[in-house]
């Protein structure tokens, strides 16, 4: 461990888990004083970028010592969501009715995100993150948690008063500590990759509503556009040809005969923790609350959950209060806030779903109506922007 970070007996806080959600984490800890520690599995960052949008409540976060201005100057600002079907145009729903000033959703690949949350972690905080540990073992002993530990074949403990468990939906603490949490499981799978943007779009994000289930669509920097396409079933042996030819088939259009940087498959899956807080460890992002990809909140909302939960920890350690009432209050909190994400998701992929010609005409005739209304335009852009 460095100079920072490594050698103490015992840190104030653990965070396992080095994706946005940890690295961000561990950014608002370090700037309040606390001494604070990433532990990652992965011995590099992935390239892999899953999430792309940032929306304005996370953006307002994120303005911590200009990290939103770095993400700004490298993302794309989406301010319009335009609705398709066979060729016609549905309806559009403009970001510009938002309040305060972030009035888009920001596109920026996760793999840049990362980059950037991770330099300034080690730019302000050298050797806060440490890469290639696996967490073996998680024990509560004497006020204190006891973290087992394993890295280049080599077993030991790590000792923190609080552990932060930021690792994901298949959380290896969240097993360790024995808690629950069960998966709902929809019928909806969706296969996505980034292609070279060849339509004329430019920074807005489309939606196809088919007959066939939906196909969205979604600008990224360097001339990129992200195309998801949902299906019935997983996709076996996706590759960037049959990506190309399913946009194509639905949409009359699409990407070019490559995806750029990504291509993934996935089928959906919801998952809510039983509980957020085990005594001194506490779940945030997908560890505490898998949500469906489709309406990107996960990362979005496991960033909000460390904004609520950095002051509890950071009043609990320097004034010595009892940390278990704050984070009781943010367990109800929190897990409000996540059921309503997943009741979003759900409704979302709902309207995304294949439907006959003769309701899905009438259907979309209704979107339009609705969407044309001022108020109910409102209460969408502030839906789609998690507002």
């Amino acid at each position: 461990m460095d100079r920072t970070c490594r050698g103490r007996a015992v840190h104030d806080v653990i965070v396992v888990g080095g994706g946005p959600v940890g690295l961000y984490t561990a950014l608002l800890l370090r700037r309040a004083g606390v001494d604070a520690v990433v532990l990652e599995r992965r011995t590099e960052r992935s390239r892999h970028s899953r999430a792309i949008g940032i929306h304005p409540p996370a953006l307002r976060a994120l303005g911590l010592d200009g990290v939103a201005d770095e993400l700004r100057a490298r993302g794309i600002r989406i301010r319009d969501g335009v609705a398709r079907s066979a060729g016609r145009h549905v309806g559009t729903v403009s970001f510009s009715t938002l309040p305060g000033d972030e009035k888009y959703v920001l596109a920026v690949p996760q793999a840049v995100t990362e980059e950037i949350l991770e330099r300034r972690l080690e730019e302000d905080h050298p050797g806060c993150l440490v890469r290639g540990v696996e967490v073996t073992g998680v024990e509560e002993r004497a006020g204190h948690v006891r973290v087992a530990i394993s890295s280049e074949g080599t077993d030991t403990v790590v000792e923190a008063r609080l552990l932060v468990a930021a690792d994901g939906a298949r959380s290896s603490v969240r097993e360790n500590l024995a808690i629950g949490a069960p998966a709902r499981r929809y019928p909806d799978c969706y296969v996505m990759g980034d292609f070279h943007d060849s339509t004329d779009d430019g920074d807005d994000a489309v939606l196809y509503l088919e007959a066939g289930g939906i196909v969205e669509s979604f600008p990224l920097p360097g001339h990129i556009r992200r195309w998801v396409v949902r299906l019935g079933a997983p996709l076996a042996d996706p590759t960037a040809g049959r990506l190309a030819d399913l946009v194509g088939q639905r949409t009359g259009g699409g990407g070019g005969p490559a995806p750029n940087s990504m291509l993934w498959a996935v089928g959906v899956q919801a998952r809510l923790a039983d509980r957020v807080v085990s005594g001194r460890t506490v779940l945030i992002g997908d560890a505490a609350h898998e949500i469906s990809p489709i309406g990107g909140q996960g990362m979005n909302l496991g960033w909000l959950d460390a904004v609520d939960l950095a002051p509890i920890i950071t009043a609990s350690l320097r004034d010595g209060r009892e940390v278990g009432g704050g984070l009781r209050r943010y367990e109800r909190e929190r897990r409000t806030r996540a059921r309503a994400a997943r009741a979003k998701a759900e409704i979302n992929m709902v309207l995304g779903r294949p439907l006959p010609a003769y309701l899905l005409r009438p259907r979309n005739r209704l979107l339009g109506t609705l969407i044309r209304n001022r108020t109910v335009h409102r209460g969408v852009a502030r839906a789609f922007t998690m507002q």
